[in-house]
């Protein structure tokens, strides 16, 4: 990556991505954020210069900049991700830390978020637009759907599968072969091993539904 990058998103999942450009030695030239509050502030000697629909700044995207989108709310992470596709013709780099491994046998799609720590093993499958957070290990074979947030510690074993908009909360263990439905919630520190409804959510250990 030879661009600087614009950061769409200036709060925890944004200084995350500031930290991982930071340790490929790769420049971020702002912050865009709608908290007005923020805009014109430095967060970690990074300015946050204005709004995420700015196109002074969004026009620079394909052209002089790379962009990532690190916004914490995942509908409004969505819309912008669908706005730069359909109005800039782009669609979001990759975030993934220097200290994380990632196996050159691995898919990772585009615009994913991947901390410090994390392993993505050989011959998984990670979708678009995902955030796994520090520590967290998707192991052989594992599929992960767009839009999916795996979080730290989480350990998604191999031939698990994990569609598109579901949350693995920190310290998660799904179990292999399990499947993890739709936009499934799965509880900090559970252990699944039976497969999970789209939309449902579980949490305990074995993982029971809460109603």
């Amino acid at each position: 990556m030879q661009n600087p990058v614009i950061i769409l998103g200036a709060q925890k999942l944004g200084t995350t991505a500031l930290d991982i450009f930071n340790s490929n030695s790769v420049m971020v030239y702002c912050f865009l954020d709608d908290n007005q509050k923020l805009q014109q502030e430095e967060i970690n000697n990074v300015s946050v210069m204005s709004n995420t629909e700015d196109n002074e700044f969004l026009k620079l995207v394909g052209k002089k900049c790379d962009v990532f989108v690190a916004v914490d709310d995942s509908a409004a992470r969505k819309g912008l991700i669908k706005m730069l596709k359909d109005e800039h013709k782009v669609v979001p780099v990759n975030a993934i830390h220097r200290f994380s491994a990632v196996s050159e046998y691995a898919w990772v799609g585009h615009g994913n978020l991947v901390g410090a720590g994390a392993i993505i093993n050989n011959n998984a499958k990670v979708g678009d637009n995902c955030i796994i957070h520090s520590r967290a290990l998707v192991d052989t074979k594992a599929e992960i759907g767009n839009y999916a947030e795996i979080g730290a510690g989480a350990i998604i074993n191999s031939e698990a599968v994990v569609e598109e908009g579901a949350f693995i909360g920190t310290g998660a263990v799904i179990v292999s072969g399990v499947k993890i439905g739709k936009n499934a919630r799965v509880g900090a520190g559970s252990v699944v091993v039976a497969d999970v409804p789209a939309k449902a959510t579980v949490f305990g250990n074995p993982a029971a539904p809460v109603k």
